[in-house]
């Protein structure tokens, strides 16, 4: 379980050195050397032997390159639409659920016909695409950041302990902490996404072990992907239609039916039941999926977005990782999933009670700036 959860743990908790990176060297730049250590990783992950290994060269270099790959995938939308935001971004991330519906047939069948080792080769080979595909990105807003040449006079004259502190300040930039609904943001969705992965690490070996269903597993995974790509597409068209922050109801909505199914899952009597609540966990990973990078652009706005969005995935980097093994855990005491499911409603359902007080204080700190006057 270590093996996957530390490289998805590394896309998130690599994001706000990514943010630095997309600010200071473009995204054009970032997501290419992105996509280039992470063909190393996969690359390299073909030679290896042991697992110990592949933690490094899968869920470090991988996960770590992925990383910087993704994240300006969702800021340079910022550079090329506005009142369009939330369709782009459905229709982007939607984009990569055309590859991940087919892609367990495609594995399953590489898989046995080239064994492993090969199979990471091919897969290394859609991430050297993947370095050809970022140098289309170009950026038109301004950067965010000072130019370097600004405070030079300023800190020639400082101690070289208060020049260390404007350059960490420089660099690892804070402000967006300074907003109260960003905080409160942020923190919701990091208690929500513990239990995050749980579903998704655990179904298809739930089925096996609970319906001795071991042929047609494959559907849960197509089952996931398409309705993620549904919920992404009409997510985006849905979140331009309600104005402001109250997009964030469709987060609130989407974390408090996923906790409800992760609950759900023991439940079912039959494969046919846990079909169904797939459909649904698809459609609530698209639309929490789409709906956050418009969010972070309306909390903090374009200029800042970056930052946002990278202090957030660092945010979310732990309880995600965490949340699998944790999982694992209850399983070998257990010895069922039905404790891992029930652990994976809970922290969405509370992520989603967090969640649904942003907009109220937005409301109420905006009545108090027009009252200040």
């Amino acid at each position: 379980a270590w093996v996957g959860s530390l490289a998805m743990g590394m896309i998130f908790f690599c994001s706000p050195i990514v943010s630095i990176f997309t600010d200071r060297i473009g995204c054009r730049t970032t997501a290419a050397s992105g996509a280039a250590i992470a063909f190393i990783g996969l690359l390299s992950s073909s030679f290896t032997k042991s697992l110990e290994v592949r933690y490094f060269t899968y869920g470090i270099l991988f996960g770590c390159g992925s990383s910087f790959a993704f994240q300006p995938s969702l800021v340079i939308l910022g550079h090329y639409f506005k009142r369009r935001l939330g369709l782009a971004n459905g229709i982007v991330a939607g984009g990569s659920c055309l590859i991940s519906v087919p892609l367990p047939f495609f594995l399953k069948m590489v898989g046995k016909a080239i064994g492993l080792a090969h199979t990471f080769q091919v897969l290394s080979a859609l991430m050297l695409i993947q370095i050809f595909l970022s140098l289309t990105y170009r950026p038109i807003l301004p950067p965010s950041c000072d130019s370097q040449h600004d405070g030079q006079d300023k800190l020639g004259s400082r101690s070289m302990r208060q020049q260390c502190w404007a350059q960490t300040r420089k660099y690892f930039n804070l402000r967006v902490f300074r907003r109260k609904t960003y905080r409160i943001w942020a923190f919701g969705i990091a208690t929500a996404v513990l239990g995050y992965l749980v579903p998704y690490m655990n179904l298809v070996k739930y089925v096996e072990k609970r319906f001795q269903e071991t042929k047609k597993d494959w559907i849960l995974l197509v089952c996931l992907g398409a309705m993620s790509g549904l919920g992404r597409l009409v997510s985006g068209r849905i979140g331009d239609c309600i104005p402001g922050l109250k997009k964030i109801y469709l987060q609130v909505a989407s974390f408090m039916l996923l906790g409800l199914l992760c609950m759900m899952i023991p439940q079912c009597r039959g494969f046919e039941g846990v079909i169904v609540i797939c459909l649904f966990l698809g459609l609530c990973d698209g639309f929490f999926t789409t709906i956050m990078a418009p969010i972070a652009f309306e909390l903090v706005g374009p200029m800042q977005a970056s930052q946002a969005i990278g202090y957030l995935m660092g945010l979310m980097a732990v309880p995600m990782t965490a949340g699998t093994p944790i999982a694992g855990y209850l399983n070998d005491y257990f010895e069922n999933y039905d404790a891992a499911f029930y652990f994976a409603g809970v922290p969405p359902i509370i992520g989603a009670l967090v969640l649904s007080v942003v907009p109220l204080v937005h409301q109420r700190m905006l009545k108090k700036q027009r009252l200040d006057p």
